[in-house]
Order: structure tokens, then C-alpha cells, then sequence
């Protein structure tokens, strides 16, 4: 990874690295920069490896030369950035282990919104590394197809593995007192966002719908999360006269806290792969509202089963979905649904693909 800066992905890997090492394997979990706050719920047991890089691109070198000293079994690895760099690794050190590459987007929707030319770039050396992967997993089933077809990869190459987003320690967390005092007093529905303040995520666009409902009810807006976005976002919120209704903490090392309380949790994403967030705030048993975004809510929600879907971009609709959630005297169980994304069952997915023992033990070549 390059460094455990608060996100999903970096969420996702650190709980699969304690989860592997819980099974009794030996675990390295291995970052261009040792950093971000994601340090900390590392397990004692896991091997950290600094490759003290400033960028990931400049890690390359780094990585090959770990790969030839410790000579791992299986390295895997995330982001679309990271896996070019570690296949890349691989090849010009000539390292013989099984490299699996995780892909946490949709590649029909980074086509689409990344046009930036590092962006086109990118997708460039993944079609050129890719194939040298033993194996590539994405979060969502729709992105098999999509990969295959962008990449020109045979589709058995790729695998569709469940992020590992609900597990008993998400539980404990969940019952901890929340930090912020609009979800302590509980006297005011509160409504939820949570991720990285940039543009796929839409919070723009859940400020608008906000707005559009503030007049008819009494309610509060809290978005947890960091990024590029945070002075637009800030902005628009002066401009709504909100500043007293809509609250942007920053990063929450324990969302789940403020999941379990809040009244309703907004996914207004752009693009998403898997929507971790929205699955967790579902086992916290919170009613879910989400944009119908490619690739992952409308599978997470049953085609609104769960949960109303609506438009990409519709902040009218996303008001009116808000709004008839929160009055509504009864929503879904939706921490039964939450359970298909247990932890247990990704990291034995994923040590399948690894070629490793389920409970530990030797590494057997596949």
C-alpha cells in the first residue's frame, strides 16, 4: 500500500493483514511511506516494512529490493497506483512468488470521471501489467466484466471477493460514545456521510439535498471524512446559511460510533467499487439512502430492497429519499443484509487465492 491514510481500501488492508496473521500465517504489511492513522490498529503481529519512499512510483526500487531479501510467499497488493508498482517490482527483480492485485474501483467509471492525463496514464500501465498478476480481485461483480474488457485480461483471471467490512470488533466500536455532541444529546435526527472530501463522493451534492429539506425539518448533517474538497464544501455551506445544521469534523478513526446513532446514513457518491461505508453504517442496523452510482449500492441494496436508490447527481431526488426515510415509522432490517460481507468469509477467499491454509500452516503452490 503506499501508507495507511484514513480510506476504505487502507481500512480494508490493515484487516486483512491482522486477519491472515490470526490464521497463523506470517504477515508483513509492507508501505512506500509508514503513515496515517490506520497505524495504530495494526495487530502486534504484523511485520510494518517502510520502504520510505515520497511517492509511490518512487517505491519501485524499494519494493524490488525487499522482494528479493525477504522473499515472500505471496505478495498482494491495492490501488490501482500500488499494483502497477508492485508488478512492475516483480518483473524487474524476477521475484517467483504469487502476486495477486486488488482493484477497488470501477473501471468503466474511472474511465469516465479520471481524465486527467496522469489518470490516462495509469490505466496505460494497467493494461500493460496486468496480465503479469496471478491474480486480480475486485469488489464488486459488475467490475469482472469491465476489467476483463478495459484490460483485455481473460476473465478467470479475475476475481469478485466481498470487501471484509462487518466482524465483531465493528460491534464494539459501534456501542463506544460518540465524539460529536449532536449524536451524544440524541434530541435531533441527524442524518450521515461518511468518506474522503473529494468529487466522487458527493457530498456536494448531499449539502444540496440538505438544503433543500432544512426548511421542512429538524434535522442535522454531519459528514466525517478528509480532502481536496473540504473549502469547497465549506463554502457551500456559508453560502446555504447551514453553518449551525452542517457539520464536517474531519477523519473519525470510530465512524461506527456515529453510525449506530445516526438517524440516516447518505451515500451520494458519483462512482463507487464497493461502498464500504454504506455496508458498515447497514450492520450498525442505521436506514441507508444511496445514489443508484456504478458499481456497488444497487448489488448492496437488492435494487432498493434496502434502502431507496436514486439518480447520480439528482439532489432533489436524494432530498425527497432523505426525507421519507426519516419520517418513516419503519425501515428494513438492514443489518440482515449487511452479514454477506462477514470478514471470515473474504480472508478465506482470499487465502484461497493465495494458495495458503484457510487456519494456517504451509503456503502450498497453485
Amino acid at each position: 500500500m503506499p501508507n495507511l491514510e484514513g480510506g476504505g481500501a487502507e481500512r480494508v488492508m490493515v484487516t486483512l493483514a491482522n486477519g491472515f496473521a490470526a490464521r497463523g500465517h506470517e504477515v508483513s504489511l509492507v508501505l512506500a511511506a509508514r503513515r496515517g492513522p490506520f497505524l495504530d490498529e495494526v495487530a502486534p503481529d504484523v511485520r510494518i516494512v517502510d520502504l520510505r519512499s515520497r511517492r509511490i512510483l518512487m517505491s519501485i526500487q524499494p519494493l524490488r529490493a525487499y522482494l528479493k531479501q525477504d522473499s515472500p510467499d505471496v505478495l498482494l497488493s491495492a490501488l490501482s497506483h500500488a499494483n502497477v508498482v508492485a508488478l512492475i517490482a516483480r518483473r524487474l527483480g524476477g521475484w517467483r512468488g504469487r502476486s495477486i492485485v486488488s482493484e477497488r474501483t470501477s473501471f468503466v467509471s474511472a474511465t469516465h470521471y479520471a481524465r486527467a492525463f496522469k489518470d490516462r496514464v495509469l490505466r496505460r500501465l494497467m493494461r500493460a501489467t496486468y496480465s503479469g498478476a496471478d491474480a486480480i480481485t475486485v469488489v464488486a461483480e459488475p467490475v469482472v466484466g469491465e476489467l476483463a474488457s478495459g484490460l483485455r485480461l481473460p476473465p478467470e483471471q479475475i476475481h469478485y471477493v466481498p470487501n471484509p467490512m462487518v466482524s465483531r470488533r465493528l460491534a464494539l466500536l459501534a456501542d463506544a460514545e460518540p465524539d460529536h455532541p449532536w449524536l451524544v444529546s440524541g434530541e435531533t435526527p441527524v442524518i450521515l456521510g461518511v468518506g474522503r472530501l473529494s468529487h466522487e463522493k458527493g457530498f456536494d451534492i448531499l449539502i444540496e439535498a440538505f438544503a433543500r429539506i432544512a426548511g421542512q425539518c429538524d434535522a442535522r448533517l454531519i459528514v466525517l471524512g478528509e480532502g481536496p474538497m473540504r473549502p469547497q464544501l465549506e463554502r457551500q455551506i456559508a453560502r446555504a446559511g447551514l453553518g449551525d445544521r452542517v457539520s464536517l469534523p474531519g477523519f473519525a478513526k470510530n465512524p461506527f460510533a456515529a453510525m449506530k446513532r445516526a438517524s440516516l446514513f447518505v451515500l451520494p457518491s458519483r462512482f463507487e467499487g464497493m461502498p464500504g461505508a454504506l455496508i458498515q453504517a447497514m450492520a450498525c442496523g442505521t436506514p441507508v439512502v444511496s445514489s443508484d452510482c456504478h458499481s456497488g449500492p444497487r448489488h448492496v441494496l437488492e435494487d432498493g430492497k434496502w434502502g431507496p436508490l436514486v439518480p447520480v447527481g439528482d439532489s432533489a431526488a436524494l432530498a425527497r429519499a432523505m426525507a421519507e426515510t426519516l419520517a418513516s415509522p419503519r425501515n428494513p432490517p438492514v443489518a440482515q443484509r449487511a452479514q454477506i460481507f462477514d470478514e471470515d468469509r473474504a480472508i478465506d477467499h482470499y487465502l484461497e487465492l493465495m494458495g495458503a491454509s484457510p487456519r494456517g500452516g504451509d503456503y502450498c503452490s497453485q
